[in-house]
């Protein structure tokens, strides 16, 4: 494996989900795998549970880690061919890859998309910037349209938590104040067709994501519906995809709360706010499991940076 750019990077998504379950029992196994290799953790955006659960996994590994937050620290990246670099970015990406693939064996990058422009955030010009130039494998910790490692957590979870071969999961859109992006949706979707789970998308009427990345799966804009003998529940916000990046429905009703959730599992890739997307009640009860894929968050990373590590042999 080459780079971790998506959950189509996954060859076999019951084998790496096994792989992964065993490294949780026995976190230090491979510990002398990344012994003498780096990582560079470049965060063009904010992180909690990206940044510590990659540091984490890569300590596992034996790997030591370097962390930059580029928005205050790094020089402006120029990314556009035969540009007159005479305004603001001073480096270009093809120097700053090629000069960090010196200093690392891996890099991850981590860069949201500015919900502006629909083409240029589907570009996703920074990952696959790096991808392109750098000499090394790239590990994808979000980008414009990805979330993989977070997918890759949330199938973990599942496994350890359903009670039978093939759970009804449902991914239900939730209110929230701010426009936010279609990652954590895009691979959690693409991670259900890649299991060909018992899927159903709801959410209100203008809020479909790309078609191109839903097409066959099964789509409900009835809430209650959609979450009738559901097994699990991951509730997430997202911006409208058709009226790019907008907030065009704010409607309370769809609050996930402990009525609607019946039986079912609740799952959310964290950080959420209370009683807008979800009601205290579901996070504090015992059918709420973000802090199981938050802890899960770094056997994700441990399995991808594994697989990327023996890539180098």
């Amino acid at each position: 494996m080459k780079h971790y750019l998506s959950v189509n990077d996954i060859d076999s998504i019951n084998e790496w989900v096994k792989d992964a379950l065993i490294l949780k029992k026995n976190p230090l196994a491979f510990n002398k795998l990344g012994k003498q290799k780096t990582i560079g953790l470049l965060f063009f955006n904010n992180s909690l549970r990206t940044r510590l659960s990659t540091q984490k996994a890569a300590m596992h590994l034996g790997m030591t880690f370097m962390t930059m937050n580029f928005g205050k620290d790094g020089w402006a990246l120029e990314f556009e061919d035969r540009s007159i670099m005479d305004k603001g970015n001073a480096e270009h990406i093809k120097e700053a890859a090629q000069v960090v693939s010196q200093y690392c064996d891996i890099l991850g990058i981590r860069a949201f998309p500015s919900l502006k422009n629909k083409e240029a955030d589907e570009s996703e010009t920074v990952i696959n910037s790096f991808s392109k130039y750098a000499s090394i494998p790239v590990l994808n910790m979000e980008s414009s349209l990805s979330h993989p490692l977070q997918a890759l957590a949330d199938l973990i979870t599942i496994e350890e938590h359903k009670k039978k071969s093939n759970p009804k999961i449902v991914l239900s859109w939730a209110p929230h104040p701010r426009a936010l992006p279609h990652a954590v949706a895009n691979s959690f979707v693409k991670a259900m067709q890649l299991k060909q789970a018992d899927f159903t998308i709801t959410h209100p009427e203008g809020y479909e994501l790309d078609p191109k990345i839903t097409n066959g799966c099964r789509i409900e804009y009835d809430q209650e519906k959609a979450l009738n003998n559901a097994d699990f529940v991951y509730v997430k916000n997202w911006s409208s995809y058709k009226d790019y990046g907008k907030v065009i429905n704010q409607d309370k009703n769809w609050m996930m709360t402990q009525k609607k959730l019946g039986t079912a599992k609740f799952m959310h890739c964290l950080p959420v706010r209370r009683n807008v997307v979800v009601e205290d009640e579901v996070l504090d009860g015992n059918q709420s499991l973000v802090i199981a894929q938050a802890n899960n968050r770094t056997f994700a990373a441990q399995i991808v940076l594994k697989k990327l590590l023996e890539s180098l042999k």
